[in-house]
């Protein structure tokens, strides 16, 4: 007989559990405790399973044989109701996870920002903690807001190329390597711990252009020299920026490392400036020529009690900006497709090789060198001696040009 509501209204419980049956394989499960659940007794597979369709009286029994029909339905088309039920709650309380995960401003679980974050941090014993930094923020800034919500496993070729496809409309075409470099390591990472199997950002590869390398402008012809320093010998801005401006050709140092040059770093009696290169994480080693000393003399009474040798103008304890020599040559009329500040290395570099000075001491002194940290090491005062007379001959051999001198540089005496 099947089942009726007055039926289940007066079916009390015993002590032990009972079934009322009804249609179809459902019945009403009278527990001891009073309860009453519908259930559905079923077979998928050659395996029996029963499936729960409710508790009366919150499901009606209309309701529970609704809910049969359905499942009988999903059996005969070949879909097991129970897997059904259990995919539902699992993506229920998935849902539930991901919203709290995100009011408590977490990534969500197994989503590329999670696996990112996790090989940034996995990784961070391998690079410095700025570098680390520039790439979080590179992430931040151009990948998270596209696909750092998206399951890692999922995302597709089209999705990262559509991250990308933004800085290469921009022609950030460098950012645009880097970029899908670090996509591509966060992959590797999540292929390597289970959270796929294969790296979407492969084939985004050969959709970015190549880069074209520009080369900064730079003076390299001896009379043109000259005339760029008796310029700069006579440029009207700050005191500090003076200094500045002179002592840029003289070290051929990276313009930022010169703008951040610490006190610290400076023994005027040794003649040495010793700094730790950021960009190539080694120690370097300047020597100071007589008039590289000269300047920092002359300027060590006005901002030797701070840290940096070339303050900001605005007093708040910064070094001078990164746009300050540029303008300065764009004041005197060079603009930048005619001398950079970073031009001074390859105008160091050029006339130096022209004169016959050693290219491995001309490297040295460039600080361009070799990453691995024990070669670093034994190489930062590798030819110092050499460098020594060399940064020497070569703020003399600038004097001479300041001078209107008709120079004709001589090949480099052994010795």
């Amino acid at each position: 007989m099947s089942l009726s509501d007055t039926a289940i209204r007066n079916a009390k419980p015993t002590e032990k559990p009972y079934k009322m049956p009804d249609e179809k394989g459902m019945y009403l499960f009278i527990h001891p405790n009073g309860g009453k659940y519908f259930r559905l007794d079923y077979r998928f597979d050659g395996k029996r399973k029963t499936l729960a369709l409710g508790v009366y009286p919150e499901i009606s029994l209309k309701q529970a044989r609704d809910k049969r029909d359905e499942a009988k339905k999903q059996i005969t088309d070949g879909i097991d109701p129970g897997e059904i039920r259990k995919q539902g709650k699992a993506e229920k309380a998935a849902a539930i996870d991901r919203q709290n995960r995100l009011d408590a401003g977490l990534p969500v679980l197994n989503s590329f920002e999670h696996v990112a974050r996790d090989w940034l941090e996995s990784a961070a014993h391998t690079v410095r903690e700025l570098t680390r930094q520039k790439k979080i923020r590179h992430f931040e800034r151009h990948v998270f807001p596209g696909i750092g919500a998206m399951d890692v496993a999922e995302i597709k070729s089209p999705d990262i190329y559509g991250v990308i496809k933004p800085l290469i409309a921009k022609n950030q075409l460098e950012t645009a390597h880097r970029v899908h470099s670090e996509i591509s390591s966060v992959y590797s990472y999540a292929i390597a711990h289970g959270f796929t199997n294969y790296d979407p950002a492969q084939a985004v590869a050969a959709q970015i252009p190549a880069q074209k390398v520009k080369h900064r402008a730079a003076l390299t012809d001896p009379k043109e020299i000259g005339q760029l320093l008796r310029d700069i010998y006579s440029y009207q801005g700050t005191f500090v920026v003076q200094c500045a401006f002179r002592l840029s050709p003289l070290l051929f140092q990276r313009p930022g490392e010169i703008r951040q040059m610490e006190w610290d770093d400076i023994d005027l009696e040794a003649r040495e400036w010793r700094y730790f290169v950021t960009k190539t994480e080694v120690l370097h080693i300047v020597p100071l020529s007589k008039q590289a000393v000269s300047i920092l003399e002359e300027i060590k009474p006005l901002t030797g009690s701070g840290r940096y040798v070339f303050p900001s103008s605005r007093g708040d304890g910064r070094p001078m900006s990164d746009n300050t020599i540029r303008t300065a040559l764009k004041t005197l009329g060079y603009d930048s497709d005619v001398m950079t500040a970073h031009g001074f290395r390859t105008t160091a570099s050029t006339l130096l090789n022209e004169q016959g000075w050693s290219p491995d001491a001309i490297e040295r002194q460039l600080c361009h060198m070799p990453r691995d940290a024990v070669r670093a090491a034994y190489n930062r005062a590798q030819y110092l001696e050499e460098r020594r007379k060399m940064m020497q001959a070569w703020s003399d051999y600038l004097d001479s040009l300041k001078a209107g001198a008709d120079v004709i540089p001589l090949m480099r005496k052994n010795g």
